[in-house]
């Protein structure tokens, strides 16, 4: 009895040993091209995870769409064919309707005010939720806030937005959004949207200064309010069936590189974004900013889309609003 508890004891220990110890090498899906921000966050992620195992794991990153686009990744990261993908928050809120309130328009005050809230026991939560469906949630990335821009006028007040067709996602919040703003809003695949803008089509569309500029669009429409209507984070989200199989040790080590690669990105999305309003000004657009009152006023108009939006996640809402900053 002795010896069979042992040899017992001896598999175990080395079955144990063999997981913490294991060697791999994991796919990172990203839409992106190489040299964009989550791409770059991507590849630190994937260099501290090398390192911190001392080689054993390691992580190939495959941009450009060349494993699928963001749809068709999370559902080959449900069945383990992928084991990460950097995802918009919106195709997410499939599996967790949480993630629906994040993206309401005029949320955050700021920048870091958000990252504040996804990275407390707030931002925890919600990525908690995404578990039930075979999804582990590691941490948050940016991609910068969308504002306004306008074709023949510059735009400091809700009132100068009244009439105008804006071209918007094919998404009811945001189309809801730009009527409560009294605009009409027009869904346009992102291809044509130049070609709509410069034809008349549409009067005005809204994106981050990187999505203005790089596409183009500020060619022909010049006028840019920050109003920062939506911070719509990114995900780095994980197999669950993947995760399994790590021992903890890896686990620990595995979210923690992924939540310091956040600073990395952070950082090459606002070079990117620098760049984009510099180039921009250089070419002859003109950049309005608003200041805190300014600012109200849009979100004023909004504010009866939040209880409609945010059904059954009315916790979630305030803890966000009511959200106390570190210093």
């Amino acid at each position: 009895m002795k010896k069979v508890f042992a040899l017992v004891l001896v598999s175990l220990l080395v079955f144990t040993f063999g997981v913490s110890a294991q060697e791999m090498t994991l796919r990172f899906a990203d839409n992106q091209p190489e040299g964009y921000p989550t791409v770059v966050g991507a590849k630190e992620f994937a260099r501290l995870v090398e390192e911190r195992t001392d080689g054993r794991i390691k992580i190939e990153v495959y941009a450009g769409g060349i494993l699928g686009d963001e749809s068709s990744t999370i559902e080959q990261v449900q069945f383990g064919a992928v084991d990460f993908v950097r995802t918009s928050i919106t195709p997410m809120a499939n599996f967790e309707p949480a993630l629906n309130v994040l993206s309401l328009p005029y949320l955050y005050p700021s920048e870091e005010y958000m990252f504040q809230v996804l990275f407390s026991d707030v931002g925890e939560g919600v990525l908690d939720g995404l578990k039930n469906a075979g999804i582990v949630g590691l941490t948050w990335y940016d991609s910068g806030a969308r504002s306004f821009y306008t074709a023949d006028r510059k735009v400091t007040s809700p009132d100068d937005l009244k009439g105008l067709r804006i071209r918007v996602q094919e998404s009811q919040l945001m189309m809801d959004m730009v009527e409560a703003l009294g605009a009409s809003p027009t869904p346009i695949a992102w291809g044509e949207v130049y070609s709509a803008l410069q034809t008349g089509v549409v009067d005005a569309a809204e994106n981050n200064f990187p999505g203005w500029y790089y596409n183009s669009h500020h060619e022909v429409a010049p006028h840019f309010v920050v109003d920062e209507h939506n911070r719509i984070p990114e995900l780095i989200i994980m197999s669950k069936i993947t995760w399994d199989r790590l021992s903890s040790e890896d686990q620990a080590i595995i979210k923690q590189a992924a939540v310091d690669s956040t600073k990395v990105q952070r950082q090459a999305w606002d070079e990117r974004t620098e760049e984009a309003k510099k180039l921009a000004v250089e070419e002859g657009a003109d950049i309005t900013y608003l200041d805190a009152e300014q600012k109200q006023a849009f979100q004023d108009k909004v504010m009866d889309l939040y209880p409609d939006y945010s059904e059954g996640y009315e916790d979630l809402l305030n803890s966000i609003l009511n959200f106390e900053m570190e210093e």
